[in-house]
């Protein structure tokens, strides 16, 4: 259809829809018939969006859009249970939009792991370069005393809790920051950490060692380097939204990146959290038994994928179906 001719049919229908709406208390409209309404004119800037990309219509029905969507959540009661749907549907939501750049987030920090991994162990020195000689000595020498990961005994198990919670919630929030720079900053950060998470492991197999280290530091690292990867695809998140803002200006498309990667960040505090916990109370016993260790680190990865992965896919697609349903069949 042609775009004067889908003007024509439907600019009386965008007109009276405008009127009725935001004239009317909307307090006092049948919510069904509200409903109804924004489907139609979401349908109407799909249309748009696939046949006139660049035309003023697509800009005037997103607008109108978006006023709807304010209109109806600012006249939304505060439900005693806001706090529950921010976790259960408003936050899983946020990590489905993020899926993507979950992925490409995965990818680097995996890769650039390799590589740390392959550079230590073709050059060994390699690992005090990234880590520092005294590091590297104190590691060696617990090695050979037996206790691979002697670092995570610390005395002091409060303060090392603290110190790491707030270390790594300021790591991956610098990580989601430093994506205003184009999402290079953030890929830099991922790309580091990557590596010396992979050089780590060098270290431990020059010294074949790796299997028992491994399962040890993996207690707390299966929850804190997944963190880690969400938080790189809110850094990407910020940045892709400033660089390709689609039918928004940049200014509302970053504001959008920036709150959604808000909203990323506060969902992995609790992560991060029982991360340093781990880390601060539980790796230090790295005599428990495999079996043990195998069950914390295979419980905290499969959270991991369900909540961020496979919970976000479940809650889009419930949305998705109750949208596509017609109201008569919802009365």
């Amino acid at each position: 259809m042609r775009e004067p001719l889908f003007l024509k049919q439907n600019r009386h229908k965008w007109r009276e829809y405008e009127e009725n709406l935001f004239e009317e208390k909307s307090e006092d409209m049948d919510p069904d018939r509200m409903a109804g309404l924004y489907i139609q004119l979401t349908d109407d800037l799909a249309y748009s969006r696939t046949f006139y990309p660049r035309s003023a219509i697509v800009r005037y029905l997103n607008g109108l859009a978006a006023r709807t969507h304010l209109l109806i959540y600012q006249n939304k009661k505060d439900k005693s249970n806001r706090f529950l749907s921010f976790w259960t549907e408003e936050l899983p939501l946020t990590y489905f939009r993020a899926q993507k750049y979950m992925m490409y987030s995965f990818l680097i920090f995996s890769i650039t792991a390799l590589m740390g991994w392959m550079s230590v162990m073709k050059d060994p020195t390699i690992a005090n370069t990234v880590f520092g000689d005294e590091y590297v000595e104190m590691t060696i020498t617990n090695i050979q005393n037996g206790d691979p990961t002697g670092v995570y005994k610390d005395d002091d198990t409060f303060s090392m809790f603290m110190y790491i919670a707030k270390n790594n919630i300021g790591v991956c929030f610098k990580t989601f920051v430093m994506g205003i720079f184009f999402s290079v900053g953030t890929v830099f950060i991922l790309f580091r950490n990557g590596f010396m998470f992979g050089a780590f492991l060098g270290l431990f197999q020059t010294n074949n060692v790796l299997s028992s280290a491994w399962s040890t530091v993996m207690i707390h690292g299966t929850l804190e380097l997944s963190a880690i990867v969400i938080g790189g695809a809110a850094g990407m998140m910020l940045g892709n939204s400033f660089m390709f803002p689609g039918t928004h200006t940049r200014i509302q498309s970053l504001q959008k990146g920036a709150k959604d990667g808000v909203k990323i960040i506060i969902g992995l505090i609790p992560v991060f959290t029982l991360a340093a916990f781990l880390e601060s109370y539980i790796t230090r016993y790295s005599d428990m038994p495999l079996i043990l260790k195998m069950v914390i680190i295979g419980l905290s990865l499969a959270y991991m994928i369900w909540y961020y992965v496979l919970f976000p896919i479940s809650i889009n697609h419930q949305i998705q179906h109750e949208r596509q349903t017609p109201i008569s069949q919802k009365a």
